[in-house]
């Protein structure tokens, strides 16, 4: 049997699978646009004629009933997804004048953010070509979760983005949009901005939340920090959902030595698209200055025990309560470490919207109070009877 020539072989071998890969992501990629297209198309159409022939809410029904006669194997044509037609149409007005590049990049943002982006590239805020292509890789199920909860283009933008750079289903979608991801990102207090380049600075801040949300622990306030930590190890996979994608896990209680002296970090992670360490100190209540201090030793010892040539600095995040933003500024200030502090919650809390729809306790007691003087009157008819 002949060898198989090793020169090359291996380049050769990696080359044809990027090229199979490519052209597979490439076929659903186009599948996916053109069936976007055509519901644009109809979507468009309702809109044209509702404004220009007056078309009612009940044209939509008779509309439905016809296209499911005629085209009986096309599924989505049910009279809420007309609806959702319409809402895409309206939402990106030039979507059918948009082709799809024969060699469309995997979106990129290691440099700036995609509202900067799309700003940069629009300049008024309309869709363009950019826009388009980013919602040419979004399946349908995720545009209609978009449609339904959120109402601004810059939000959409948002999460189109990280649905192409993570891959996330329609249900990964719909939870982060629930944890207010889009208001959690790039808000951790730090000193990325004077410890770091600021093209570094900016990806850094962007990768973190504040506050993480860790209700898939399921304890209370209460909770102790080995309690938190093992938490967050016995559900890794929905914690490193938590953290967004990059991180990769190397351990927790990670055993440090300086001069015969043991410390062990909590919690200690490598981002591969940040190409650094990331040390996570967990702390219950607020926080301390002296925390600071104690991070930047542990990320000085990461940088000269572990960390290689090829890998940027190590960066600290310390978990803990946040009320006083000043404090944490001023300890920070003078450190030449990166360092970001940012809060977690153990559950979310109820929203706004629906708050306003939960009974009063008064409502609840007359409730209850109604239901009671029900049951004790059927108990009555029931002697009753008996007799």
């Amino acid at each position: 049997m002949n060898k198989l020539p090793e020169k090359n072989y291996f380049e050769v071998l990696d080359l044809l699978k990027e090229k199979i890969r490519h052209t597979r992501y490439r076929a659903v990629i186009t599948v996916n646009y053109e069936l976007l297209k055509i519901y644009w198309e109809i979507g468009k159409a309702i809109l044209e004629q509702q404004k220009k022939a007056g078309w009612g809410a009940k044209i939509i029904d008779r509309l439905a009933v016809d296209l499911k006669i005629e085209f009986p194997d096309f599924k989505g044509l049910s009279v809420r997804n007309l609806k959702y037609m319409r809402a895409f149409a309206e939402a990106y007005p030039e979507f059918s004048s948009f082709a799809l590049p024969p060699d469309a990049p995997i979106l990129n943002t290691a440099k700036t953010t995609i509202v900067q982006q799309a700003a940069a590239q629009s300049g008024n805020g309309n869709t363009d070509s950019f826009v388009q292509q980013l919602a040419a890789q979004i399946p349908w199920g995720h545009h209609q979760v978009l449609l339904d909860k959120v109402k601004t283009r810059e939000q959409q933008l948002f999460y189109m983005q990280k649905c192409v750079e993570n891959g996330w289903s329609r249900s990964i979608l719909v939870e982060q949009i629930e944890s207010g991801l889009y208001e959690r990102q790039g808000k951790a207090i730090s000193n990325f901005r004077q410890t770091l380049p600021q093209l570094q600075s900016d990806l850094v801040q962007q990768s973190l939340k504040n506050p993480y949300i860790f209700d898939f622990i399921g304890f209370g306030e209460e909770i102790k920090e080995r309690e938190l930590e093992k938490g967050l190890i016995q559900h890794l996979k929905k914690f490193m959902l938590e953290l967004g994608k990059g991180f990769a896990y190397v351990g927790n209680q990670f055993d440090l030595t300086v001069e015969d002296d043991e410390y062990f970090l909590d919690l200690l992670f490598y981002n591969y698209r940040l190409h650094r360490f990331v040390i996570f100190e967990l702390k219950i209540g607020d926080f301390k200055p002296e925390y600071a201090g104690k991070l930047n030793f542990y990320i000085n010892t990461v940088d000269a025990q572990i960390k290689s040539n090829k890998d940027d600095a190590t960066i600290g995040i310390l978990l803990c309560k946040t009320p006083n933003e000043l404090v944490i500024r001023y300890s920070l200030q003078g450190i030449k470490t990166p360092i970001g502090v940012s809060e977690y919650l153990l559950k979310k809390g109820i929203p706004k919207v629906l708050k306003t729809d939960l009974p009063s306790i008064e409502e609840l007691e007359a409730n209850i109070d109604k239901e009671y003087k029900g049951l004790k009157r059927k108990d009555n008819q029931k002697n009753t009877s008996k007799k």
